[in-house]
């Protein structure tokens, strides 16, 4: 699990967009990312991070989009809890069918 980010969702919303804005008056985005990331007090990799993250939910770069992250992470949980679920029905089963067989024998 990653830990909670100390940045709230709106700063990052914020953050994002001014990069977007004064992504023209600088050379490229990392000379945009370096000016704008100690105005909002976090590391321009991080800012860095949340710019790519929205550029790739909007289409801009390719990319698993952070609501397809977040499907596959339900998908993978409910495949490891029906997996975790047929395995104990395949115990059960055996365990079922032995003390049937069991039974018959002792008849």
């Amino acid at each position: 699990m990653s830990k909670p980010s100390q940045f709230s969702p709106e700063v990052r919303e914020r953050a994002v967009r001014l990069v977007r804005e004064q992504r023209g008056e600088h050379p490229s985005l990392w000379a945009a990312v370096e000016t704008i990331a100690p105005m909002i007090g976090c590391s321009s990799q991080t800012l860095l991070g949340w710019v790519k993250r929205d550029q790739i939910d909007s289409g801009e770069r390719e990319g698993v989009s952070t609501s397809e992250r977040e499907r596959l992470k339900t998908l993978e949980r409910e495949n490891k809890e029906l997996r975790r679920a047929n395995e104990i029905l395949k115990l059960a089963s055996a365990f079922f069918a032995q003390a049937e067989l069991d039974r018959r024998l002792k008849s």
